[in-house]
């Protein structure tokens, strides 16, 4: 990409707004999960020792425009300091002349952090002024934040209109992960998806169905592929209305010469909490959810998996968060992560629940990129622009 960070810049003394997401999930004030802030890391490192001043703009929760003391970035800021062994100033107040002032005489190659973004109104509705306003603290502006792309907020769309504009390290790495999935591919390539809801990845499915040569369907997903193909799911998650969807999944599988594969077996149970029973497709009762996939489909997914040159993986198999579910989401863990590995296929995962499951079963250092991005990750996905990514494209 032609306006992204590049070792030639010269940026001593240059004041960089770097947004980034560092929208993490916090408990009790505690910060539970660091992912996206250990991926800002590379690209902060390289602004320091660039001898830049970095301004970060960040935020986290939804607080609509108003102050939210639950929601400040202030113990964020305290853990990235832990993580990079350095100070990271931290400025609680509102944007204003002060602000400006306060970033003007730090020292280079030092962090300050300005407040929760979305503390101002202006933020969501994308507010040119408050864009301007912004724009007005430093001397470039770099998006970092790729999981945020896909919002035409100010900090991420109308700034990039007030101030020479780049594209990070992350955001960078994330988009030629992206690509390489679908436009520059190395066939075989499979997509196992997975998921509640059909109709929220309909779009994906049916976009790289062009593309992919296998498609592999579990979770809450497969169990409205097989009650539209006529089978009997109990009372497992699944939509009633997307037989229409279903059908189309279908069509355009036979017209791309895409193989669809469902679940041929199943674990289930009477209850989210209860042991699993294995079983057919074919004898699922009508008091029983579909809760993982059975060792028949798995093995069918590890073939699959073993003549693959190229991988996606979004969504689990089945109830991981119960270790009685989730035997088939760690098998497909395991087949992926052994096949990268040992043949250096290209491997992508993405999603929220994905990260979790990798994170869990420790298996994040298997893969060739992992997407922590959720709604940025499927929209891409889907084949829209996202408003973050067309804006630095426009403004090169």
């Amino acid at each position: 990409m032609k306006n992204s960070l590049s070792k030639d810049l010269d940026l001593k003394g240059k004041k960089v707004l770097l947004r980034v997401d560092l929208n993490v999930p916090m408990e009790n004030g505690a910060i539970t999960e660091t992912s996206r802030i250990e991926k800002i890391i590379p690209t902060i490192k390289f602004l320091s020792e660039k001898q830049a001043k970095i301004i970060i703009l960040s935020h986290i929760g939804r607080p609509k425009g108003k102050v939210v003391k639950e929601m400040s970035l202030k113990p964020i800021s305290e853990k990235l300091s832990f993580l990079l062994k350095k100070e990271v100033l931290f400025n609680s107040e509102p944007i204003n002349e002060d602000t400006k002032l306060k970033i003007d005489k730090i020292s280079n190659g030092s962090i300050v952090m300005l407040e929760n973004i979305r503390f101002n109104k202006e933020e969501e509705i994308n507010d040119v002024k408050f864009a301007k306003k912004m724009s007005n603290l430093g001397d470039i502006y770099v998006n970092d934040a790729f999981s945020c792309s896909h919002r035409a907020h100010a900090s991420i769309d109308a700034i990039t209109n007030y101030i020479p504009s780049y594209f990070g390290l992350q955001i960078t790495e994330e988009i030629n992960a992206l690509e390489k999935i679908t436009n520059k591919i190395e066939k075989p390539i499979s997509l196992v998806i997975g998921g509640s809801k059909i109709s929220t990845k309909f779009k994906i499915i049916n976009n790289l169905i062009k593309k992919f040569d296998n498609i592999v369907i579990v979770g809450g997903m497969a169990n409205t592929i097989l009650k539209h193909t006529g089978k009997n799911v109990g009372k497992s998650i699944c939509e009633n209305d997307s037989s229409v969807l279903v059908k189309e999944i279908f069509k355009n599988s036979k017209k791309y010469n895409c193989e669809i594969i469902a679940p041929i077996d199943v674990v289930v149970s009477k209850n989210l909490n209860g042991h699993g029973i294995e079983k057919n497709i074919d004898e699922v009762e009508d008091n029983e959810m579909i809760l993982d996939i059975g060792p028949k489909t798995i093995s069918s997914i590890e073939v699959m998996i073993n003549k693959s040159r190229t991988v996606l993986w979004n969504g689990p198999a089945g109830y991981f968060e119960n270790p009685n579910f989730q035997n088939g989401t760690k098998k497909i863990l395991e087949a992926i992560s052994i096949k990268t590995v040992n043949d250096k296929i290209f491997s992508v995962a993405g999603g929220g629940e994905t990260v979790a499951a990798i994170n869990k079963f420790k298996k994040s250092n298997s893969f060739t990129f992992i997407s922590t991005a959720g709604g940025a990750f499927l929209e891409y996905l889907e084949g829209k622009t996202l408003p973050g990514i067309k804006a630095l494209n426009q403004n090169v």
